[in-house]
């Protein structure tokens, strides 16, 4: 199932969001480019959670220092396939919730989101070696959010069974909710994994769960904002 598209109206061009596919695109480019290989950017400008909590000690040619991380690992992707499917995500959802909060107030939201999942990740995995990178964390709390603030919006899905393709409106709530569920039960199996215990490569399940978590979190905070402003 891969959505393509909210029925949801935009009341204001949704620049932000906009201005954060386009620079993560431009960072891919800068990936391939400007750094020489993936490998080498993923290295110099990813979250690497031993070396986050022990002082910055990993010496590795050309690499930032580790406080630095936390923003620019948002920022690089490992692949084609995974920047791509993070931008869908972030233009299909993004815009609403930016829409919804404020430009500035979403930038923030956006954030936060992604450096609290990131420090999650890293807790989890203190001694882990293996760069965590992507806007996966980021983009997941905008979907928390989109999730609380509209729930029965229609989000047209492209959805494949066996030999049939169709593009299918589904509520939000069913979306967001379905994928959510997906992330706890993988988070819960890598935990348990050889791989997941030591921290080693694949989906970082764990940032995707906190960073949706931060999302309704910051929304409800959000939302009580909004009503003592009214009642002020």
């Amino acid at each position: 199932m891969i959505p393509l598209y909210s029925d949801k109206e935009l009341s204001r061009l949704p620049f932000v969001t906009i201005f954060l596919v386009i620079a993560n695109v431009a960072a891919f480019y800068f990936q391939l480019t400007g750094v020489g290989s993936l490998h080498k950017s993923v290295v110099m400008y990813g979250m690497i959670p031993y070396d986050f909590f022990d002082g910055g000690s990993m010496t590795v040619p050309g690499r930032i220092p580790a406080a630095a991380t936390l923003f620019t690992s948002m920022f690089m992707h490992g692949g084609f396939l995974h920047l791509g499917a993070n931008m869908l995500y972030l233009w299909v959802f993004g815009r609403n919730v930016e829409d919804d909060f404020g430009h500035v107030r979403f930038l923030v939201f956006y954030f936060a989101a992604g450096v609290l999942a990131t420090v999650a990740f890293a807790a989890a995995f203190p001694g882990g070696t293996v760069p965590l990178v992507g806007a996966s964390g980021a983009i997941a709390g905008v979907l928390g959010a989109y999730f609380l603030r509209f729930p029965l919006s229609r989000i047209h899905c492209l959805v494949f069974f066996f030999i049939f393709i169709r593009v299918i409106a589904i509520p939000a709530f069913l979306v967001l909710g379905l994928w959510f569920f997906i992330q706890i039960g993988s988070c819960m199996i890598s935990m348990t994994a050889a791989e997941g215990a030591a921290g080693m490569g694949g989906v970082a399940w764990i940032s995707h769960v906190a960073g949706f978590v931060v999302g309704l979190v910051w929304t409800i905070f959000e939302l009580r904002r909004r009503y003592y402003l009214r009642q002020a």
